[in-house]
């Protein structure tokens, strides 16, 4: 089987995987959470077991539910007890093989950006995968200390790192594998805390109850607390998974600090719900939240004019083309040349002028604003075709006649 084709099912397998395991994850993430937020203390307390701290009634699917929690733990252990711990585990183990088969096993091609860094392939990888280990232990070790107990403090200063992480990333690595990899240091966090953290917690307040022995609730409140950070990186990290179908933002070159705006922002969104299922209804959070979208897409609007350069006249469709076939049609096209790609990356083929108009919008905002094609710079197209391209797609893009193809000089 060729080795490229065999590339794109492992991509595919492990990429369903991930989001079958992510929905799973995240659901039940959101479920507990909204949960703890949502019990109020029994109206007739002495109805209920002994030992039970606050109640939930709720009806789905046509049937009516009461979820009561302890405030510590049941005087009893019940015959069946579900824990929640595979859809994190599945979650991490199929993201870190979808990280190795797409950036990491692939890095000369999708993780070196020599426009930011001039760098050999093993060199982006290594900053990566030790980013997540010390980036974990730095986060565990701050959760571990007397700042936890602060959340705001705590919160800032956990931000104020990773803005720095993303900075860092973007220093050694192309802007689209900067953006994967600080997803994926939120996500080792995450599924690290459910496997250091809140499973050993639980599983040691289980065994205290299996020899009637009272369980710790210091070991509870330390699960719950990571439960809830947990929470909060949840949308910074769906953002991620998404952002490279966004090349104004991780193609910006601010992208860094773009991607801690766009965080603190879902962050927001979270605790605004967090707040709303604790009875505080902070209505001002979510316009807030959108004002600041609004806001960052000024902020980083393009701001290229090729008429700008005076260097730069206007440009004939036989100058664009042959940028074109040299820079672009490598990839994008009906037969690619690249050995990377045996067809176009999801489909976009630039082989006829019919072609180039019908994607004119897209080359524009990736070859000329954001600069993030061709993947890597790997065809080295120089800042002056770039301008190029922007000046002949601000002059209305005329075809002039467009005949036979120019040929490329070697």
């Amino acid at each position: 089987m060729d080795l490229s084709y065999a590339s794109d099912w492992l991509n595919l397998a492990f990429r369903w995987m991930h989001i079958i395991f992510g929905a799973a994850w995240i659901g039940a993430s959101f479920y507990f959470n909204w949960l703890n937020n949502s019990l109020r203390p029994p109206e007739t307390p002495e109805l209920e077991e002994k030992g039970v701290d606050s109640t939930l009634w709720a009806v789905h699917g046509g049937h009516f539910y009461k979820v009561s929690k302890f405030a510590v733990a049941p005087e009893a252990l019940p015959k069946t007890l579900h824990w929640f711990k595979w859809e994190a585990y599945l979650t991490w183990l199929s993201g870190i093989g979808l990280l190795m088969i797409v950036y990491w096993f692939q890095s000369s091609a999708f993780m070196v950006d020599t426009s930011v860094a001039d760098v050999a392939p093993w060199v982006p990888v290594a900053v990566g995968a030790g980013g997540l280990v010390v980036g974990w232990l730095v986060y565990h070790g701050l959760s571990s200390s007397p700042l936890a107990r602060a959340p705001v403090p705590f919160a800032l200063v956990t931000f104020a790192l990773l803005t720095a992480v993303a900075f860092g990333f973007s220093q050694v690595m192309s802007p689209r594998a900067a953006y994967i990899h600080v997803g994926a240091l939120l996500g080792t966090c995450m599924a690290w805390n459910v496997f250091f953290v809140i499973i050993p917690n639980q599983r040691a307040m289980v065994e205290a109850m299996s020899v009637r022995e009272e369980p710790d609730a210091a070991a509870g409140y330390a699960a719950a607390q990571r439960s809830l950070h947990n929470n909060y990186m949840t949308l910074p990290v769906l953002f991620i998974m998404v952002s490279n179908h966004f090349p104004m933002t991780y193609g910006h070159s601010f992208n860094w600090a773009i991607l801690a705006a766009l965080s603190a922002i879902g962050a927001g969104v979270r605790h605004y719900f967090n707040l709303k299922g604790r009875g505080q209804n902070k209505v001002y959070i979510l316009p807030v939240a959108a004002a600041a979208m609004v806001a960052l897409a000024f902020v980083t609007s393009p701001t290229f004019s090729a008429s700008d350069d005076d260097a730069v006249g206007p440009v004939s469709f036989a100058e664009v083309r042959l940028i074109i076939n040299q820079r672009c049609l490598p990839c994008h096209s009906a037969t690619p040349t690249h050995e990377l790609y045996k067809e176009a990356p999801a489909g976009a083929m630039v082989d006829t002028p019919e072609q180039i108009i019908a994607r004119l919008a897209k080359i524009n905002s990736m070859a000329v604003q954001s600069r993030t094609m061709p993947l890597g710079n790997l065809t080295g197209m120089t800042d002056e075709e770039r301008k190029k391209l922007g000046r002949w797609i601000q002059d209305g893009a005329p075809l002039d006649g467009a005949g036979p193809t120019p040929v490329a000089s070697p």
